[in-house]
């Protein structure tokens, strides 16, 4: 078995109630009613909601804040804009597809990018908050490719390649998600995390709750050592519809009801 995951100490983010949590929305121009779900649920947020948190995966691919200039990303950085300015905070958190989202997309969607893991206070309660992958220790070909893919040098060697080819690997990369995503059955499960890296975040960050992504196994989890979240991904375009989000407020958290 793989060692847990590292935790690196960070500061608690204090943030008003309700919080609402979605994760691996993988917006492409080629999920529209996605797309439009996402714009209502920001109408919702702007009314209800007192802060929004995306932990990861926002985009199916991000290949550099190049990709800001281009019509699909400077419409969803103008909608979250638009939440924004109507008073909600909104915080983004790097996922395994979209690590390369930078200052620039940010300062454009009026928003603040968080690091992985995060701690917050919200209404009372200490929860950590991460995108997921990292939990997944277990799958140690997955664990070598994210940590040389975070590495700063890494990423600037790809950052440094002609846009061209960078355009090439997403679409390559596009195209093989779109082909598992059309696939008959059930949607394909990512890799799980590991119970050992579970116990050591919310050890190390002295919480006693947790929500995260990635997995794409939307659930409540009474873990031995404390309240664990896992939000769904999104896709109102394939075969499976699903859409949700997590509110948390001083009651505690409660599933908000299915966004389509």
């Amino acid at each position: 078995m793989s060692p847990a995951a590292s935790t690196p100490a960070a500061s608690t983010l204090a943030v008003e109630a309700p919080a609402w949590f979605i994760s691996d929305l993988h917006l492409t121009p080629g999920m529209p009613r996605t797309l439009a779900a996402f714009e209502r649920v920001l109408e919702r947020a702007a009314e209800q909601a007192r802060t929004l948190f995306i932990l990861g995966d926002f985009f199916e691919f991000w290949i550099g804040d190049e990709e800001s200039e281009a019509p699909f990303p400077r419409a969803v950085a103008a909608a979250l804009a638009r939440l924004a300015a109507r008073g909600v905070p909104v915080y983004l958190m790097h996922g395994n597809r979209d690590f390369l989202l930078g200052p620039r997309f940010a300062r454009e969607a009026g928003a603040t990018l968080l690091p992985d893991p995060t701690v917050i206070d919200c209404a009372g309660h200490r929860v950590v908050l991460t995108h997921g992958d990292m939990l997944c220790t277990n799958d140690t070909r997955y664990m070598r490719f994210r940590h040389w893919t975070r590495k700063s040098w890494i990423q600037r060697l790809f950052l440094a390649l002609p846009l061209s080819w960078r355009l090439g690997i997403a679409r390559k990369l596009r195209s093989d998600s779109e082909a598992g995503r059309q696939r008959p059955g059930p949607p394909r499960d990512y890799g799980d995390v590991a119970p050992a890296a579970v116990a050591a975040l919310l050890r190390d960050s002295g919480t006693a709750a947790m929500v995260h992504g990635h997995t794409h196994r939307p659930a409540r989890h009474d873990e031995p050592h404390g309240l664990r979240w896992v939000l769904t991904d999104w896709d109102l375009d394939g075969p499976h519809p699903r859409a949700a989000a997590l509110q948390l407020d001083a009651e505690g958290f409660r599933e908000l009801p299915q966004l389509d």
